[in-house]
């Protein structure tokens, strides 16, 4: 069965329509147009939505580091009896294991957390961190530290 419908409903010729570039989201297409060396940097007012989303996320994974850092410091400063002889863990006292072993830990873990999601949000902007194509930069490959690889 041949589909004859070319479903133009205002009469426009297919040829007509405009791709958005291959980006997956409005946001993606919005944060393409935008000239971020003319954008204000403002960490408490920022004036795109990809700066406003990766502020939250730098704020909020800066908090669940104080909690999981200073949290154990600050209940051995206040309930030192508690932290210190009540608690016992693998003969160890708990402050000692939440200082030495969880802080660090902690830290990794929410490092690998603010990857994923900072990658999750690279995609829903379609922020592309590939090396520069050679035709862009006049046949030389962009260096990491912004100079040109010989």
């Amino acid at each position: 069965m041949a589909d004859n419908d070319t479903h133009d409903h205002d009469g426009a010729a297919t040829s007509d329509v405009e791709t958005d570039g291959g980006t997956v989201s409005q946001a993606a297409q919005a944060h393409r147009q935008t000239d971020y060396l003319e954008s204000e940097v403002n960490i408490l007012r920022p004036s795109t939505p990809f700066m406003r989303d990766h502020l939250k996320l730098v704020w909020g994974t800066f908090l669940v580091w104080v909690l999981v850092v200073w949290g154990p410091v600050t209940a051995t400063y206040v309930a030192p009896e508690a932290m210190t002889t009540r608690v016992p863990v693998v003969g160890f006292p708990l402050h000692y294991l939440l200082v030495a072993l969880g802080a660090p830990t902690g830290s990794l873990v929410l490092a690998a957390v603010y990857a994923r999601a900072r990658d999750r949000l690279d995609r829903k902007y379609g922020i592309d961190h590939e090396t520069v194509d050679a035709r862009e930069s006049g046949g030389e490959t962009a260096a990491a530290d912004g100079g040109v690889k010989r």
